[in-house]
C-alpha cells in the first residue's frame, strides 16, 4: 500500500501531466491564430450556441467572472467576439461571435486536427477515454459537493 503513495502511482498527477501536455500542444497549435487554449474553449462553446450570456458561458467553461471577464475583453479587443449589454436587464451581458471567429473556424479546426492526429489516438480509444474521464469527473464532483456540506 505504501507504493500507492508515490508520485508515479497518483491518478491526480497523471491527469495533471496529461492536461499539461494538452495545454502545450494546443498553445502551439493556436499561437498562429493569437488564441489561448481557454479562448479556444470559449469559441467552441459559442460555435455551438452564439449569444450566450457571460454567466452561461462561464458555467459551461466552469470559469468565474474574475477569469472570464478579462479573457472575453481580450477576445473582444482581438475581434473574436463582441459583448452586448441587455436593454431589458443591464446586469446581463451576451457574448456574440464576430465575423473573424466564423471565418477562422475551419482553419482552426483543420490545424488542430492535423496537429493532434499524430498523437495516434484511435476513435475507439478516444471514446473510451472520454467515457472514463466523464465518469471520473462526475464522481469527483459528487465527492466535492459532499465535502462542502
Amino acid at each position: 500500500m505504501d507504493d500507492f503513495f508515490t508520485l508515479e502511482n497518483q491518478l491526480c498527477f497523471s491527469i495533471y501531466e496529461a492536461s499539461s501536455q494538452f495545454n502545450k500542444l494546443y498553445a502551439k497549435v493556436l499561437q498562429p491564430f493569437g488564441l489561448t487554449y481557454p479562448q479556444y474553449l470559449a469559441l467552441l462553446v459559442l460555435w455551438e450556441k452564439d449569444g450566450l450570456t457571460a454567466k452561461e458561458l462561464g458555467n459551461r467553461l466552469n470559469l468565474g467572472t474574475g477569469t472570464l471577464t478579462p479573457m472575453i475583453k481580450r477576445m473582444e479587443a482581438n475581434d473574436w467576439v463582441r459583448r452586448e449589454r441587455s436593454t431589458v436587464d443591464e446586469r446581463k451581458v451576451s457574448i456574440y461571435l464576430q465575423p473573424k471567429a466564423l471565418k477562422e473556424k475551419q482553419a482552426i479546426i483543420t490545424k488542430i486536427s492535423a496537429d493532434v492526429k499524430p498523437c495516434n489516438i484511435e476513435f475507439e480509444e478516444y471514446e473510451e477515454l472520454m467515457n472514463q474521464l466523464n465518469l471520473l469527473q462526475k464522481k469527483l464532483k459528487q465527492q466535492n459537493e459532499s465535502l462542502r456540506k
